[in-house]
C-alpha cells in the first residue's frame, strides 16, 4: 500500500472526506442504560424507607394539624372549629394538671440525667474487665421493656413490697409509706424510674465523648496539685460540654413526653383521681376508645410540640452564647 492510500485512510482524510464515521448504537445503548442505573439506584434503596417516613410522620402530621382545628372524633369527620379547641385546653383541669406534671419532670428530672450519668461515666471509663462488667450492668435497664420495669418497680414500691417490708423490719416507718398512691410520692417515684432507666444509655454516650479528651490535660491538672473533684470539674465537664447541650435537649424531650413509667406504675389510671396525669397520658386518653376526641387530642399535641421546640430553640440559644 504506498503512501497516499494509507493517509486516505486515517480519521483525518475521512473526516476531510465528508464521509460518516461508522459507530457502534449498541456500546452506546447499554452504555447510557449502565448510566441511568447508576443513577436511579441509589433512589431505589432510600424509596421504601421514604415512603414509610412520608406516610406515617410528614402525612400524620399534616393530618394532626388539620385535626386541631376541627371537632372531629372517631366515628366523625367533624367540621372546622377554629380554635376554639385551643380554648377549651387552658379550661381544662385535667390539661392544665397534666401541663404541670410534664413540666416539673422536666424541672426534675434533666438535671440528674445530665450529671449523673456524667459521673457514671467517669468512674467505668477504664478497660479492665471489671469495668466492662459494671458498664454491662448499668446499661442493663435501658434494654428492658415497659412491662418488666413497670412489674418490678410496682413490686419493690408497693405497699407490702420490699421497700416498706425492709423499712418496717429496721424499725424506720412504723406505716407502709404510700409510694403508689400518694399523688406527689408516686409522681416522684416515677420520677426515680426515669432516671434509673437513662443513666446507662447516657453513660454510653458520655462514654464516647470522655475518649476525645487528651490525656495529657489530666496529666498536667494532676502536676499542678488539682484532684480528682478538681480535674472532674475543671477538665473533665469543658471537654463534654457539647455532650452535655446534646444530652441536655434529648432528655428535656423524653422528660416532657413522659408515658411509660407513669403509666406502668398507675396500671393505666394516671394516680388517685388522675391527678399524676402527664401531657403523653392525655393524648392516649383523649385520642382512643370509642369515645375517642380526635380532634381535641390533636390540639393537645401541637401545644406539646409548640412547647418542646420552644424548649429547644432556648437550649440552642444557650449553647451558641456558651460556645462564643
Amino acid at each position: 500500500m504506498t503512501h497516499a492510500a494509507q493517509a486516505a485512510t486515517r480519521p483525518e482524510a475521512v473526516k476531510a472526506s465528508g464521509r460518516p464515521e461508522p459507530t457502534n448504537d449498541r456500546r452506546g445503548g447499554k452504555k447510557n442504560h449502565r448510566g441511568a442505573l447508576t443513577v436511579i439506584a441509589p433512589y431505589l434503596f432510600v424509596l421504601p424507607a421514604f415512603l414509610v417516613v412520608f406516610v406515617f410522620v410528614v402525612l400524620a402530621a399534616l393530618n394532626t394539624f388539620r385535626l386541631a382545628f376541627t371537632d372531629s372524633t372517631l366515628l366523625r369527620p367533624g367540621k372546622f372549629v377554629g380554635i376554639a379547641n385551643f380554648v377549651e385546653l387552658f379550661h381544662d383541669e385535667y390539661f392544665l394538671t397534666a401541663l404541670l406534671n410534664s413540666t416539673l419532670y422536666v424541672v426534675c428530672v434533666v438535671p440528674f440525667m445530665v450529671i449523673l450519668p456524667l459521673i457514671l461515666a467517669n468512674l467505668v471509663k477504664g478497660n479492665g474487665r471489671i469495668m466492662g462488667f459494671f458498664r454491662t450492668a448499668f446499661y442493663m435497664p435501658v434494654v428492658m421493656s415497659a412491662v418488666v420495669v413497670g412489674m418490678i418497680w410496682t413490686n419493690l414500691l408497693d405497699s407490702q413490697g420490699l421497700i416498706n417490708s425492709i423499712l418496717k423490719t429496721l424499725h424506720i416507718v412504723k406505716e407502709s409509706i404510700p409510694f403508689l398512691t400518694d399523688r406527689w410520692l408516686l409522681l416522684f417515684s416515677a420520677m426515680f424510674v426515669t432516671i434509673w432507666l437513662g443513666l446507662g444509655y447516657y453513660m454510653v454516650i458520655y462514654l464516647t465523648a470522655l475518649a476525645n479528651i487528651d490525656e495529657s490535660l489530666y496529666e498536667a491538672a494532676a502536676l499542678d496539685g488539682a484532684g480528682p473533684v478538681r480535674q472532674f470539674v475543671s477538665v473533665t465537664m469543658p471537654g463534654v460540654r457539647s455532650t452535655m447541650i446534646l444530652i441536655m435537649m434529648l432528655s428535656t424531650i423524653a422528660a416532657f413526653r413522659v408515658f411509660n413509667e407513669v403509666y406502668v406504675l398507675t396500671n393505666g389510671t394516671a394516680g388517685p383521681g388522675g391527678m399524676d396525669m402527664t401531657m403523653s397520658m392525655l393524648i392516649k386518653q383523649e385520642g382512643t376508645g370509642i369515645q375517642a376526641r380526635t380532634g381535641y387530642a390533636s390540639a393537645i399535641s401541637l401545644v406539646v410540640l409548640v412547647i418542646v421546640g420552644t424548649m429547644l430553640i432556648i437550649q440552642q440559644i444557650i449553647q451558641k452564647k456558651t460556645e462564643e
